[in-house]
This record gives C-alpha cells, sequence and structure tokens, in this order.
C-alpha cells in the first residue's frame, strides 16, 4: 500500500501547471461511484490526479490513485484492495484504466454494496457502455472529458480566464461575447493552430505531435474497440483500411456496398464498425431528421479536425476544416445534430428549440428564414452571421 502511495504522491506533485477543465466544477463529487468516460489521450490521468491535488492533501492518505495496469493487480481484487484502505482511513479511490481489470463491474458492485464510507473515482473508454452495465448501471454516475475546446485551447497557450457560454447565450449576445473577446486577443489567428494540433492535452507535450496521434489513433483501434469489443486481431487491418478511406472522403456520404468490397468484410459488419468507430471519438456519423443508427448515416465527419490532417496527408479545404469543427464543437455542447438540405447545413436541435446554420464562408445577402450563419472568416459577426470560432466557447 505504501509504494502506492508513493506513486500517487509524486505525480501530484510533478502534475506541472494546473489544467482547467470544465467539467471538474460540472460534476456532482458527492456521490459515491463516478464513471469518467473519454477517448484516448483527452487528459483522463490528469484529470483524475488534478481531482486528488485540489481536493486532498497527500499527507493524509485518504485519497489514492492506482493505476490498474500495474500488475498487482493480476493476484490482487479491487475489492479486497479498497477494504483494506478503507479500513486505514481512506476515504476516495481512484481507480484509472478500470477496464484493464476483469470483471471490474461486480467489483465495483461489491464495493458499493459493502463498503458505504468509499468513494469510488474511475476512468473508462467512450467504448464502453456504462449504462448498459447490469451490475453498476443503477448506481454510477457517468461524465464524459472531452478533448479540449477552442476556448480551453486559448486559455492554457496564452494564460487567459475565458468563460464558456451556452448556446442559447452565444446566439443571443454573440456580439457582445465577440467583442469582449477580441478586446484580449484576436481569436482567428490561432484557429488553425486549435485545428492542427489543439483538441488533445498531449500537444503540450515537447514530442512530434502527428506521429503521437497516430500512435494514439492505433492504441484505440487495437485497444478501445478491438480489445473492449471482443474483436478478433485479424480483423484489426480491416478496421483501419475502413477509418482511412472515410478520413479520404470526408466530410462525405459514406459508400457502404463500395466500403465492403473494398475492406473485404460485409455491409453488415462496416455498419457495425463504423458505429465502433464513433464510439471511440474517432468519426461523427451525421444523420437525415428522424433517422439513427442502424440506418446509414448522411455524411461521416472526423470526430474533430486534428485527425483530418495525418490521415488524409493532403490539402484539407477550409470549409472541410468549418464544418467538422463545428459539428464537434457543438455536439460536444449536449445538442442533437442533423443534416440540412443542402451542404454545410446543419440542423441543431437543444431543449425542445432548433436550428438551422449555414457554415462556411461569408455569405453575401442578409439572413432569412431564421437561418443562421457560421462564419469561418468572420471575427466580430451582428444579427444573424455568427463568427465560427465562437461555437469553441461552448464548453
Amino acid at each position: 500500500m505504501e509504494s502506492f502511495f508513493r506513486t500517487h504522491k509524486y505525480l501530484v506533485d510533478h502534475l506541472g501547471k494546473p489544467i482547467d477543465r470544465l467539467l471538474i466544477n460540472q460534476i456532482d463529487w458527492s456521490h459515491r461511484l463516478i464513471g469518467i468516460k473519454g477517448t484516448r489521450g483527452v487528459g483522463k490521468t490528469t484529470f483524475l490526479l488534478q481531482y486528488a491535488n485540489d481536493f486532498f492533501d497527500t499527507e493524509k492518505k485518504d485519497c489514492l490513485y492506482i493505476n490498474l495496469n500495474h500488475f498487482y493487480f493480476t493476484v490482487r481484487s479491487i475489492y479486497s484492495f479498497a477494504k483494506e484502505f478503507a479500513e486505514n482511513g481512506g476515504k476516495t479511490l481512484l481507480l484509472d484504466q478500470i477496464y484493464k481489470y476483469p470483471d471490474w463491474s461486480k467489483e465495483l458492485r461489491m464495493c458499493y454494496e459493502n463498503i458505504p464510507e468509499l468513494k469510488i473515482v474511475f476512468t473508462g473508454s467512450t467504448v464502453m457502455k456504462l449504462g448498459d452495465n447490469e451490475d453498476i448501471a443503477s448506481i454510477v454516475h457517468v461524465y464524459n472529458l472531452r478533448g479540449f475546446s477552442y476556448r480551453e485551447f486559448l486559455n492554457i497557450i496564452l494564460e487567459k480566464d475565458f468563460k464558456a457560454y451556452s448556446l442559447e447565450e452565444i446566439l443571443a449576445n454573440h456580439s457582445t461575447i465577440a467583442h469582449e473577446v477580441c478586446s484580449k486577443i484576436n481569436p482567428i489567428e490561432h484557429l488553425w493552430h486549435y485545428m492542427h494540433h489543439g483538441y488533445y492535452p498531449f500537444y503540450l507535450e515537447k514530442k512530434n505531435f502527428s506521429e503521437n496521434l497516430l500512435k494514439t489513433i492505433n492504441m484505440m483501434l487495437e485497444v478501445d474497440v478491438l480489445s473492449i469489443k471482443q474483436i478478433e486481431l485479424s480483423y484489426l487491418p480491416k478496421l483501419r483500411k475502413l477509418l482511412y478511406l472515410l478520413a479520404l472522403s470526408s466530410p462525405g456520404k459514406p459508400n457502404i456496398s463500395q466500403l465492403s468490397i473494398d475492406c473485404e468484410i460485409s455491409r453488415a459488419t462496416v455498419t457495425n464498425y463504423l458505429e465502433y468507430l464513433k464510439s471511440a471519438r474517432l468519426i461523427n456519423m451525421l444523420y437525415n431528421e428522424g433517422e439513427e443508427f442502424p440506418k446509414k448515416p448522411a455524411l461521416v465527419y472526423m470526430h474533430n479536425t486534428n485527425l483530418m490532417f495525418p490521415l488524409k496527408m493532403s490539402d484539407i479545404s477550409d470549409q472541410d476544416l468549418s464544418e467538422t469543427f463545428f459539428y464537434n464543437q457543438v455536439h460536444h455542447s449536449d445538442s442533437r445534430i442533423t443534416k440540412g438540405d443542402k451542404t454545410g447545413m446543419f440542423i441543431v436541435e437543444k431543449d425542445a428549440k432548433k436550428y438551422t446554420f449555414k457554415v462556411g464562408h461569408k455569405t453575401r445577402g442578409k439572413s432569412k428564414d431564421g437561418l443562421l450563419f457560421a462564419l469561418n472568416k468572420l471575427t466580430k459577426g451582428e444579427n444573424n452571421f455568427i463568427p465560427l470560432w465562437l461555437f469553441g466557447f461552448l464548453y
């Protein structure tokens, strides 16, 4: 146990400069079982350690971070470890990479029922369906940790403290908000850098970002998809090829029959793999209104703009970047998004209200019929013409 406390203290003491994540203030930490889902590379481990640093004193030893990748847990159960921890005054156990441990959900249930004085916070992959897990679905409170928003990226690189806004606030007050932000920075100046490398926190590391991202993508496929979904390793090349073909045509309408032929898998398997890639936060699927999986999506996008660069390896149009950025940032605000009737058009539903957006370059003339424009070359807007960058302030 002492060895784990030493590791915990070292990791917390060497966190470096704190990174403000909006989620840390949105979680109800009073719950006894909390699951933090997030795709590989978005900073789940750092998030747990930041929580430990902000809310606990390492000297009291009432909070402990554990990585279940440790070989110790091949012979020690989570439950017996948690029980010993609690008996020695432990209050909060932070379990990282929970899926590495067999029967993890059953043991978490045992902890919840038999150690009522203990709180457990654990991390898991977005591919995991915690809400469908019969062991813990009724007791776990699940939150999603996303990659950096454009707002978070700006706050880090420029050492600012810009606040997040709801979609309704942006639509009603975008001119005022943009004026306030632009009085401090030029948001257009940094937008391409965010689109290229700002979504994943590991851009802060002194490594080649593209190579690191490619490694992360492959780990998502090999571990988050194949392992969790229990797909045979022999299918990995087909899954990688499918992702690459989707990236080359994104945003684009998927030809399921052709993808089936190219990847040498059935049409049904292609459809299932699309859903797995979406769960892993590698792609986004845009449907027509009233449709959803397992129907074929109207368009497939990369999940975020960072993924487009190492996979496409060619010139990427401003229009493609703008649409992908808009979909990613607005989708993260818990809005439902469907395809509009023209290219670059999105229908956004939020709190029983529906908005139609046209994303892209500045449009001549006046907006009509309630159409809203998210424009990629606009610094400040007016009326229904809104700067695209401002949708990066939704979280």
